[in-house]
């Protein structure tokens, strides 16, 4: 049995339950498209009976619903595969973005790129040497071979901006993962006292779920979870948060290219200065793989900036010193022999330090020594070079092709790794988003609970009101 007291109770529980419910869709259709925002149930149990004792005769009903707390229904696999494929999209997309402009800025093929220059160059020698001493083929060649120093002197200058650019680029990305560690650490001081004390940490937790992604696209990592409610974030097998206590992170190394050699760009731990910080993911992996110096076996298996920048270097110095070696052996118009065609600088790239140097047609070098103003034999041996098979054409073209090659992988690579990312996160949303059709009918659920925990009161409470109002008065003048 129960007492009237005891139901007026239960409907008292009953509307309490119905008004938590209702808060809680409001707080989720408030939230609908906040961004890692998770929704929420409130979750309840049934209260058992009282049984008064052994010997207690008669029907015992329970007293009602319990609000146990406010649940929020994220799911660890899917918060875990987020970051996991995160990373991944993170490291891809930098070394796709990266190669992707690098090899549009080769212009090839294209008018302006350096194979059809090479091309008209060996061309221009060919003129040269039909026409030897004359003005308009000379002048034609000498205006080829100073496109080509220009056009090989701005690529390197290009590959070096990006190289600087990315440089600069893994700075803040660095200070953003100092900034996410510190933040998860002050929210993991939040999350457990407030565990502690049986408030709803709830939009905390999805505030730091939010950042620890972030540092999964940053830096790859891990996240375990502690039994007081924290959680710990491992970069490379190492806490970048522990608990309440953030370690950070610094770039060290070049500031340019050309000094990437001899002081590479690594990422390291502030409080052990020297010990790099083993990625496994994420954009600044990526970012520290395109710094990376070039190889010194020549393999071209190092940084792909530095690569680029090595190669532009050795077709300047190939280039140079084939046409020198034969232009050398040929004679001017004023018999002046072992003169060069171009001259390299030894205070710069190669690349920057490229010049010619013949500025009229006399200065060339186009015949044999003793043959004659009419002789082009050495202009035609230096046309020759073009077509050689170790011809700087060769080199350049080995360079685009590979380039080309790794380019179309990096992209491949970054759209496989994006659709993954962006799979997990819709997985996850299935289950974490608002539903605003779920929420408008959880609505009227619990608005018609509260309506109808109200009328139960409304009734017991009619009930109350006879029984010590009203009893006793029947037959009474």
């Amino acid at each position: 049995m129960t007492s009237t007291f005891g139901t007026l109770n239960t409907a008292y529980r009953g509307l309490s339950a119905a008004s938590t419910g209702l808060g809680v869709v409001g707080e989720n259709i408030s939230n609908a498209s906040v961004d890692g925002y998770t929704r929420q149930r409130v979750t309840t149990s049934s209260i058992e009976a009282v049984q008064n004792g052994l010997f207690t005769k008669g029907t015992t009903i329970g007293q009602g619903v319990s609000v146990d707390g406010v649940a929020r229904l994220a799911d660890a696999t899917a918060d875990a595969q987020v970051r996991s494929t995160a990373s991944a999209a993170g490291y891809s997309s930098v070394r796709s973005d990266a190669l992707s402009t690098l090899e549009t800025g080769l212009n090839e093929p294209g008018t302006s790129g350096l194979s059809t220059q090479l091309s008209n160059f060996w061309s221009a020698w060919s003129d040269v040497s039909n026409a030897p001493g004359k003005t308009a083929p000379a002048t034609a060649l000498l205006g080829q071979a100073n496109s080509i120093v220009q056009t090989i002197a701005a690529g390197y200058q290009s590959v070096s901006d990006q190289w600087s650019s990315a440089r600069s680029s893994v700075d803040t990305l660095a200070t953003q993962l100092n900034q996410d560690g510190a933040q998860i650490a002050d929210l993991n001081t939040q999350i457990r006292t407030g565990l502690q004390t049986g408030s709803n940490v709830n939009e905390l937790l999805d505030k730091r779920s939010l950042l620890t992604e972030d540092v999964a696209k940053l830096a790859g990592g891990t996240v375990h979870q502690n039994t007081d409610g924290t959680v710990d974030v491992l970069v490379g097998g190492n806490a970048l948060v522990s608990g309440d206590t953030a370690r950070t992170v610094q770039v060290t190394g070049a500031k340019t290219l050309d000094g990437s050699a001899a002081s590479p760009v690594q990422l390291e731990w502030t409080h052990r200065p020297g010990a790099s910080v083993g990625l496994d993911g994420g954009s600044i992996a990526g970012t520290l793989s395109v710094l990376a110096p070039a190889s010194t076996d020549g393999s071209g298996t190092g940084g792909v900036l530095a690569e680029a920048a090595s190669s532009y270097n050795a077709l300047a110095t190939q280039l140079a010193t084939t046409v020198n070696a034969v232009h050398e052996t040929g004679a001017t118009a004023s018999g002046a022999t072992g003169t060069d065609f171009f001259t390299l600088s030894t205070s710069a790239p190669a690349a920057l330090g490229l010049s010619v140097l013949p500025t009229d047609a006399s200065q060339i070098a186009s015949a044999a020594p003793g043959s004659g103003a009419l002789d082009g034999s050495v202009a035609d041996k230096i046309h020759q070079i073009g077509i050689s098979a170790t011809a700087p054409d060769k080199t350049w073209a080995s360079f685009v092709t590979s380039t080309g090659s790794l380019a179309k992988a990096a992209i491949t690579g970054s759209d496989r790794a994006t659709t993954a990312a962006t799979n997990a996160k819709t997985q996850q949303a299935s289950g974490a988003s608002v539903d605003l059709d779920e929420e408008n009918v959880n609505l009227l659920t619990f608005q018609h609970a509260y309506q109808g925990a109200a009328r139960m009161m409304t009734a017991v409470d009619s009930m109350l009101d006879t029984l010590i109002n009203h009893m006793g008065l029947v037959g009474m003048s």
